[in-house]
């Protein structure tokens, strides 16, 4: 007799029917495979794309006939530089409230590779940069390009790294080499990374003419992503690679390997939930203050971050964290209240304030 026909509360969608602007997503012979699709922006993640990417994973966890995702960036030179900075700039730092709400998006983010139930592959196709070294740490195995490199930025732009970083990096890398990442945001070789179990492999992405460069030195690498001297970047042996990953991924039973995914999550699992709703109500805070303001804005404005200044001004007495000083003053005129302790004058009537207190 014929099988009866079941239906399906899940049925499977087609790639091509979410209609993604930010992100490429595609799905066929078992693998899906996602892909941040703003190389204008080194692959920052705008609000928008944080969204299409819950969705394309929450997607992928969904449908029956993918056992393995592969999560990259598009073109060579960067896989994910976190957030958009820029997009900080212009709109976060003006509603500070508002970006509790794009932390729990940037929660469900997280979250929807953590538990998706089956392995996801990062392919590191060029640089890892704080959010972005966060979303290859989600991911469950990493293949790393010769040329790229890991790095955290967090308290160099007004920022912490606990969007992942300061939750994991001691369960991956142990506690000094975390610290180590975190304070002084140094770029961490493709070489170092594999040597610190920051990743699983890395393929070799430089050429020099017909030849490839094994043991690429950073000026070669240089080099090869300006396209100089003969030298170029070719992903070949990078796609080739993780695609077979994937697909010893996919000689496993389904059942088994999401059950032992959701068993290895648990430490993850544990730290991240243990801190992140903290992390998200205290950075939404932190963006009235004076170091994301000034650690955004010189990104935006491709100067240094014055780091001295608000050092200084700490060490004579002086507010670091509001611009103007703390709104502790009062215009004996019109009665204005919460003037800023460095304002000469009363914003409402002009009225000179005499002696900062």
């Amino acid at each position: 007799m014929p099988t009866a026909a079941v239906t399906r509360k899940f049925e499977t969608r087609s790639a091509d029917s979410f209609g993604f602007q930010e992100i490429l997503y595609e799905k066929s012979d078992g693998v899906a495979r996602v892909t941040i699709n703003r190389p204008h922006a080194y692959n920052a993640y705008s609000t928008e794309a944080l969204e299409e990417l819950t969705t394309a994973f929450r997607d992928a966890s969904f449908d029956d006939g993918v056992g393995v995702i592969i999560f990259t960036g598009a073109g060579d030179r960067s896989f994910c530089t976190g957030g958009d900075v820029k997009e900080y700039a212009d709109k976060y730092i003006a509603v500070p409230r508002d970006y509790w709400k794009y932390m729990a998006l940037f929660r469900g983010y997280i979250e929807s590779i953590l538990g998706t139930g089956k392995p996801v592959v990062a392919r590191l196709n060029g640089m890892a940069v704080g959010g972005g070294n966060e979303s290859q740490l989600a991911c469950d195995l990493t293949v790393m390009a010769q040329h790229a490199i890991i790095k955290q930025v967090g308290t160099h732009v007004g920022s912490v790294a606990c969007g992942g970083a300061t939750q994991w990096l001691t369960i991956v890398v142990g506690d000094k080499r975390a610290r180590e990442i975190l304070f002084l945001n140094e770029p961490i070789s493709a070489q170092q990374a594999l040597e610190w179990g920051l990743v699983n492999w890395v393929v070799t992405t430089v050429r020099h003419g017909d030849e490839w460069v094994d043991g690429a030195t950073p000026e070669e690498i240089k080099q090869a992503q300006k396209g100089k001297d003969g030298y170029s970047i070719d992903l070949s042996r990078l796609d080739e690679f993780t695609d077979d990953v994937a697909q010893r991924l996919l000689a496993s039973f389904p059942e088994c390997t999401r059950y032992t995914k959701t068993q290895l999550n648990f430490w993850k699992d544990l730290s991240w939930h243990s801190t992140v709703a903290h992390a998200q109500d205290w950075l939404s805070l932190h963006y009235v203050c004076w170091e994301p303001t000034e650690g955004m804005n010189a990104f935006v404005e491709k100067r240094p971050a014055d780091f001295a200044m608000l050092r200084q001004r700490m060490a004579n007495g002086q507010s670091s964290e509001a611009p103007w000083g703390a709104p502790i003053r009062a215009c004996s005129r019109c009665g204005a209240k919460n003037l800023p302790n460095d304002h000469e004058f009363c914003g409402q009537c002009g009225q000179p304030l005499g002696a900062a207190t």
